[in-house]
This record gives C-alpha cells, sequence and structure tokens, in this order.
C-alpha cells in the first residue's frame, strides 16, 4: 500500500501556551498548600467536566490578571533518605525541563537541610527565573528563621507562610513578572489571528508512558525523530517536524514526550502529566494515544479534559490493537465502553490502530483530516442562526425568573476552534446543561465533527433591537 504522507518543509511558528509556574522542594514544606491557595480559588483543570475524577496536583490559576499553570510537584513518599535523596533531584531536574519560572520552598520550621543545598546547587545552573521562599514563617518572630538559609548564599528569600498568605504578595509579583507573556484572550480578530490561520495546522501526539507516541510520530513521518538530551541545564527547543497527508500540510509538535525510551530518566508517571499538558498547548489538533490492552486511566482522562477546556480539535486512536485477545476485539463493544467513561470527548472520533505496523493510521489521519475542516471552518451567518433558531424551538431553555429566555442573533467571531457569540436577553438563564445541549446539537446541524465549539453569550435589550 503507498503511504499517502510526505515529508514537506516550511517555517513554523512556535506554538503558545500558558505561562508554567513548577513548585518544587523537599515534601511536607507547604507546596500543597500553597498551590491550593494559588489555584483553588479557580477551577481545577477537569473540574467542570462530568464524569472526570479530580486530580488537584496541576491546574489554573490567576494573579494581578495573570493566568499561568501551577504545577504541584510534591506528594511522594520514599521509603528511604536514598531513595528520598534521588526523587527530590528528580523533581527538581523536570521542573528545569519543563517550567518557565520555578518556585522553590524551604521549610523554616525544620530549618535548613542537607537536600535543600543540593536543589539549590542543581537551580544555580539553569538561566530560567528562580525563586526561593522560606514557608511557614507565620509570624514576625519566626523571621529569624530565615537568614539560616542564606548560608547557602542566595541573594533574595522570601518569607512566605502559604497557609495564612504572609509575604505571598510581595513574593507573587515577583513571579508573575517573571513569566512570559501569555496568549491573547479570546475576543475581536487581529492581524495575527488570521496569520496564524494560514500556517499549516499543528498536530501533537499526546499519551501516557510507553503508550506508543514516539512508534507513531516515526510511522507519520518516515523517520527517527532526532532525540534531545535532557540533562540538567540543557535547554530543550521543541521539534516541529513538517509533513503533509492527503495533500494537506501539518507540522507535527511536541515538547518532550517523543524519545528513546533509554533516555527517558524518570520513572515516576504522574510527572509525565506536565509533559502531556505542554504537548496539548502546543497543538492545534490532539492525536490521542489510548492503550488498547490497558484501557481508559483517570490520567487519560485529565489530559483529555484539558484539552477540550483549551479548545484543541482531538482524535482518540486506540494504539495496540492487534496486541488486543481476539475475544475482547470487538471496535464496537469498546467503542461504547470507552465513550461512556470519556462522554465529555464524544465528538471525538475513534479509530483503532497499530503504529508499530501501520494497522488503522491512514484511516486515522483521514479523521485527523475531517477535523482539521471542522477546526478551520466558518459558518455562513444566515446558516448559523438560522441553526440557532431551529435549536432553541425544539428545546426552548427554563425560565429566568419568570422571563423566556430569547434568542436574538449569532455570529462567529473565531475559528481554530470554530468560536460564536450568541446574543440573548437573558444570558444568565443559560445553565451549563443547556450549554451543552447547544453545542451538541449546533455541532450536527452546521457539521463541525471531531472539534470543540466555543459559545460567548451575551445580553442584549429586546427593545430597539434591530438584528
Amino acid at each position: 500500500m503507498s503511504r499517502a504522507i510526505e515529508i514537506a518543509s516550511w517555517n513554523t511558528e512556535p506554538r503558545h501556551r500558558l505561562p508554567l509556574l513548577a513548585l518544587v522542594g523537599r515534601p511536607n514544606v507547604g507546596k500543597s498548600t500553597l498551590f491550593n491557595r494559588l489555584a483553588g480559588q479557580r477551577k481545577a483543570i477537569v473540574d467542570d467536566l462530568p464524569g472526570v475524577t479530580r486530580d488537584r496536583n496541576y491546574g489554573e490559576a490567576e494573579w494581578d490578571g495573570r493566568r499561568f499553570l501551577v504545577i504541584d510537584t510534591g506528594g511522594f513518599e520514599p521509603d528511604a533518605v536514598t531513595a528520598l535523596k534521588r526523587q527530590v533531584q528528580e523533581q527538581t531536574r523536570l521542573a528545569i525541563e519543563e517550567a518557565d519560572v520555578i518556585l522553590f520552598l524551604f521549610d523554616g520550621k525544620s530549618g535548613l537541610h542537607p537536600l535543600d543545598r543540593e536543589a539549590v546547587n542543581l537551580l544555580r545552573k539553569i538561566t530560567k527565573p528562580a525563586f526561593f521562599a522560606v514557608n511557614k514563617l507565620d509570624t514576625q518572630a519566626k523571621e529569624s528563621g530565615l537568614y539560616e538559609f542564606y548560608a547557602l548564599g542566595l541573594s533574595e528569600i522570601f518569607p512566605l507562610s502559604s497557609e495564612h498568605g504572609l509575604g505571598l504578595s510581595d513574593l507573587m509579583g515577583r513571579v508573575v513578572a517573571a513569566l512570559p507573556e501569555e496568549p491573547k484572550g479570546e475576543g475581536a480578530e487581529t492581524d495575527e489571528d488570521h496569520e496564524a490561520e494560514a500556517r499549516p495546522l499543528a498536530l501533537a501526539v499526546v499519551g501516557r508512558p510507553n503508550v506508543g507516541k514516539s512508534t507513531l510520530a516515526n510511522h507519520l513521518l518516515g523517520y527517527e525523530r532526532s532525540v534531545v538530551d535532557a540533562a540538567p541545564g540543557t535547554t530543550r527547543d521543541a521539534l516541529d517536524s513538517p509533513f503533509t497527508f492527503a495533500g494537506e500540510p501539518y507540522t507535527l509538535t511536541d515538547t518532550a514526550g517523543i524519545r528513546r525510551k533509554a533516555r527517558i530518566a524518570d520513572r515516576i508517571e504522574r510527572y509525565s502529566v506536565i509533559r502531556s499538558l505542554g504537548s496539548v498547548e502546543r497543538g492545534d489538533l490532539v492525536i490521542y494515544l489510548l492503550d488498547g490492552p490497558e484501557g481508559v486511566t483517570s490520567q487519560d482522562a485529565q489530559i483529555l479534559a484539558y484539552a477540550c477546556q483549551r479548545g484543541k480539535g482531538l482524535i482518540l486512536a486506540v494504539n495496540k490493537w492487534d496486541l488486543m485477545a481476539p475475544d475482547c476485539r470487538d471496535a464496537r463493544t469498546y467503542s461504547q465502553q470507552l465513550y461512556r467513561k470519556l462522554s465529555f470527548v464524544d465528538f471525538a472520533p475513534l479509530a483503532f490502530i497499530s503504529a508499530a505496523t501501520g494497522h488503522g493510521v491512514n484511516k486515522m489521519m483521514g479523521a485527523v483530516k475531517t477535523v482539521a475542516a471542522s477546526f478551520q471552518r466558518r459558518i455562513q451567518t444566515s446558516a448559523l442562526n438560522q441553526a440557532l433558531r431551529d435549536i432553541f424551538a425544539r428545546n426552548s431553555p427554563p425560565l429566568a425568573q419568570g422571563k423566556q429566555v430569547k434568542f436574538f442573533y449569532a455570529t462567529q467571531i473565531a475559528s481554530r476552534p470554530p468560536t460564536f457569540v450568541l446574543f440573548l436577553n437573558s444570558p444568565k438563564g443559560i445553565a451549563a446543561s443547556y450549554e451543552r445541549y447547544l453545542v451538541h446539537q449546533l455541532r450536527q446541524a452546521v457539521g463541525l465533527e471531531g472539534s470543540p465549539i466555543r459559545l460567548v453569550i451575551r445580553g442584549r435589550r429586546e427593545e430597539g433591537f434591530k438584528g
């Protein structure tokens, strides 16, 4: 069978993502408390999606109007001191590798620990902004414990009480100032938006460790990708590899995960979430690989939930289908079970593949082409409004404060993903369940298979309206 995938070349622009702040330090220094204070006032990554298990180890935060991702790298309980040392060093390396800004916490109650010194020595070797704070200094008298840590030779150390918020304003003011600029918010289109629509779509291969990401990427590209050194202090550029499928250009993009297994130092699966989030951010479309024999895990659900919230086009691919037991290799039954567990991505097409043999990969890429078309589609205003009028007529929203919720007009303000503004007389009358209904019905009515749809609900007075 001739391959429909060809290598191409063109200039690619770096993909945008929210800046990443990593909280690092020994166990029980208060990282989780600080994480909860920063991210707890906002919805966690998977909060608003039904059927997804919450995980409070990472989430979106905001400070002084700056949005960013915050990662709590703690939470492990090693069996021995040697294991503790190894894992503290490992989490620091991972922070170096993935974060834009690093915040290292010391324990003001227990005092300076030898492992603190080793971690600080690792952080000295990097060029990324790193801040140091002594936590658990909840009274002015305890701030005298701050000076012990100056023995590390640090020029600036912040006193902090994560529990009570003392010292947090000064610290976070400096931290957010060091974050790179975030992507522009949603709204009116700019020249840059139109330029972005002219570039090839970025395709990210995402999934848990050992699910077959590198095998699939190598199959798509027709060669083995270069291996990037992950040693501490080494800045790793994202690998963007252009190729075409059926005449359509794409850029295969990834931040970390596609490397030979022998070069992957960490074996702590939960840290792979950090890499997966980065990969999702860099892609317009996400091929999410699932392990066929193993099935869906909570980590799969968490990363997919994040991809939905970030407005990415989704294609689900069940890999290792050739390794499934014969009595379990029923695609229809497997699909039903999968969508029951991942009901919030029921719009995403599903392909059964073997990245090792190439079985099903062309069919998967056909689904990619369909999703790509939906992701970039512009809907005629007249067709959009007729579809929404029919949708509202079939099933009106509940009364809002005793009044009927009326739909006036809608327009598309963006693609990648398709984003629509709906003008109503009472926006607050649209509950989350009804908004999901609107999205589902609109996707069917205007043919947006596989693409997320964003709705912006706005109010407009009925009187004087000339829509």
